[in-house]
């Protein structure tokens, strides 16, 4: 699977981004789709998830407490990219964003099979 996420940029505190992520393969849609960050100096993290539950268009969202409320993961199937909206952007939220791809792992770093090359977000106060 090869993971391509876009959409990152400078935006002020309060602000909004959509990244997109977009995913090669034939069984997208049983992809469980992650969302993770990693500010400098500090270690990747989870920050949002979107879990395939079976059949054609159930999936599980997850969320990092620091997001939510704030963020919203969702997929396009027919596009097969998974998009991550952020709005009241912090300057904390800074940080490379990485979309990346687990057949039912936990959402974990660790627990990803495949990365995509990150995107940078930038939040200024």
């Amino acid at each position: 699977v090869q993971l391509q996420a876009s959409g990152g940029g400078l935006v002020q505190a309060g602000g909004s981004l959509r990244l997109s992520c977009a995913a090669s393969g034939r069984t997208f849609r049983r992809y469980d789709m992650g969302w993770f960050r990693q500010a400098p100096g500090k270690e990747r993290e989870f920050v949002a998830g979107n879990r395939w539950s079976g059949g054609i268009t159930n999936y599980a969202e997850n969320y990092a407490d620091s997001v939510k409320g704030r963020f919203t993961i969702s997929r396009d199937n027919a596009k097969n990219t998974v998009y991550l909206q952020m709005n009241s952007l912090k300057p904390e939220d800074t940080a490379v964003y990485y979309c990346a791809v687990t057949y039912g792992n936990n959402w974990s770093p660790v627990g990803m099979d495949f990365w995509g090359k990150g995107t940078l977000v930038t939040v200024s106060s």
